[in-house]
């Protein structure tokens, strides 16, 4: 009985922490999915354009404009489709949505509630660009990746932060791991808070990465700039594709239930 009391009070106060964690934010821009067809061109743009340079990672899918095949609502959420097909001289098919200049934010709280493809060769991910890099291009403006994964080590989830100064171009990138093994068969919450000082990462309101501006130097913290959203899965490329590519998880789907940013309240600023 004792043991039960003490589960139960944890449980509360774990619940209390979560609670007042999120008065202190407002909801300012969300996709929830409760419709149905293409991604809400209000909210969603599909990126292209780096089909024509391979993305600077050497990945080998083709990234589709408007395609439901590769991108589609339905049953409340949004799938992401990496296809094994000929396109474009690409041996692969995905989409790359991103909410540029219809959803931009300095700061807030980003949380996907999203259940990923499974396969070697997959690397899909939950991340953030600069709206107007106005320091200039990668890495220079920044880079926050929100979950990142790889399909030849499934289990794991990165969060990490790219700037000039720390870059995984040069080996300095920072970021940090967690283990979530079901990741692929059930839905979690991946996401940052991100304020002036501080960029944390979290996975079910768990932190385990952190990320501390050192300086107003715009090489070690570009932070201070609107970014937007991107959702994609890449085929290949040089970390995703290190082991190689097994053509037989195609179609993979990458399933996002819902999209949700808030910002902090005028009161707690």
């Amino acid at each position: 009985m004792k043991i039960f009391l003490i589960a139960t009070i944890i449980v509360m106060l774990l619940s209390s922490c979560s609670e007042n964690k999120h008065e202190k934010y407002e909801l300012v821009w969300s996709d929830e999915f409760e419709y149905e067809g293409l991604p809400d061109s209000t909210k969603w743009d599909f990126d292209t354009i780096g089909n024509a340079w391979g993305w600077g990672n050497h990945e080998l899918q083709y990234y589709t404009y408007n395609e439901i095949s590769n991108a589609q609502i339905s049953n409340g959420t949004l799938k992401i489709i990496a296809r094994k097909e000929t396109i474009h001289q690409k041996e692969y098919s995905s989409a790359r949505l991103f909410s540029k200049e219809k959803g931009d934010w300095l700061y807030g709280k980003i949380e996907v509630n999203a259940k990923l493809p499974d396969g070697k060769g997959l690397w899909p991910a939950i991340w953030m660009l600069p709206t107007d890099w106005e320091y200039g291009g990668w890495p220079r403006s920044g880079e926050i990746d929100i979950m990142e994964n790889v399909g030849y080590a499934p289990d794991t989830i990165f969060c990490t932060v790219h700037t000039m100064a720390y870059n995984h171009s040069i080996g300095t990138q920072v970021g940090k791991s967690i283990s979530i093994p079901d990741n692929r068969e059930t839905f979690h919450v991946y996401a940052i808070e991100w304020d002036s000082t501080n960029i944390k990462g979290f996975v079910d309101n768990i932190e385990y990465f952190s990320f501390d501006k050192q300086s107003d130097n715009s090489d070690e913290w570009p932070f201070n700039k609107r970014f937007h959203l991107l959702l994609n899965t890449a085929v290949g490329g040089d970390w995703g594709g290190k082991y190689g590519v097994d053509d037989s998880i195609f179609p993979a789907i990458f399933e996002i239930d819902y999209v949700r940013i808030y910002q902090k309240k005028k009161n707690n600023e």
